[in-house]
């Protein structure tokens, strides 16, 4: 190969612990909120530079008309997708989605307590095919409001069972993603990672933002120009877990960091930050 053209060391080494890691995003889109027409091409900018293997994504909405935005990043990604059910309010929905570069062997969504009243929460799971070895992924988005902790509790339980069912301890761990609702200190957090005594013995779910990062990683920030005026801003609600026990270093978070926080020609995608993280793959 003629040396102008042969890749330099500091690239094939780049390239080489890209692809020993899988890449796994979370963003809540914040549906069809604020200027949310001129937003979608920000949002699409911002999952392109990404790159991401994986892409968990809250408050996706579609149309009764046809229109899906799920379906339509994916096809511009190049990706495959899986989704909730749509539940059509005036005309639209409100739900999750999971992207993925490589095949999605199966999925399901699983309706999360309380099951009655007019809101729905859900988790997506699937089970994503690379390279002969299975990656298991949780999507879910809980209950926002401040005075719902044993709700979220609640639904945080139902979750690490989907988790449970899913997880094999020799292989990939489960990949737990999406808009928690929740700061790291709250008592639903701490029921994931083990710092409250865990609901399911011998399961409990790392925290890759800590693992990699010091600082706190908000990802609803006053900074935001559609965070305006809120009530309890600079806090972190979304998160990427890997579960545990886990075959190390298999799904051991090697880097984690925010997308979404800057301006894709003028314009902040969502009123959330997307939270990024490398997982150690082999």
């Amino acid at each position: 190969m003629d040396s102008k053209i042969r890749p330099s060391l500091a690239f094939q080494l780049d390239l080489a612990t890209r692809f020993n890691n899988v890449r796994v995003v979370t963003w809540n889109l914040w549906w069809r909120f604020g200027p949310w027409e001129e937003r979608q091409p920000a949002i699409l900018t911002t999952l392109k530079n990404i790159d991401a293997d994986i892409i968990c994504l809250q408050e996706i909405w579609s149309e009764e008309s046809g229109v899906d935005q799920a379906a339509e990043i994916a096809a511009k990604l190049h990706m495959h997708h899986v989704r909730t059910p749509e539940h059509w309010y005036k005309g639209h929905s409100f739900g999750n989605a999971i992207l993925s570069k490589f095949p999605i062997q199966e999925s399901s969504s699983h309706h999360l307590p309380p099951l009655d009243g007019p809101g729905r929460r859900y988790a997506l799971t699937a089970k994503i095919l690379r390279e002969e070895k299975l990656i298991p992924v949780v999507c879910t988005h809980l209950d926002h409001r401040f005075d719902l902790s044993s709700v979220r509790q609640t639904q945080v339980k139902a979750v690490l069972e989907l988790v449970d069912e899913l997880r094999d301890l020799n292989g990939f761990p489960v990949v737990l993603a999406g808009d928690f609702n929740s700061i790291p200190t709250s008592d639903e957090i701490r029921l994931l990672t083990g710092e409250a005594p865990p609901p399911i013995p011998g399961l409990v779910m790392s925290d890759a933002w800590p693992q990699c990062q010091e600082s706190p990683g908000y990802t609803w920030d006053r900074n935001n120009p559609y965070v305006v005026n809120p009530a309890w801003p600079q806090r972190r609600l979304d998160y990427i877990f890997v579960s545990w026990p886990r075959p190390k270093p298999l799904g051991n978070p090697t880097a984690t960091y925010l997308a979404g926080d800057k301006p894709v020609n003028g314009v902040i995608a969502s009123d959330h930050y997307a939270v990024v993280s490398d997982l150690h793959w082999e």
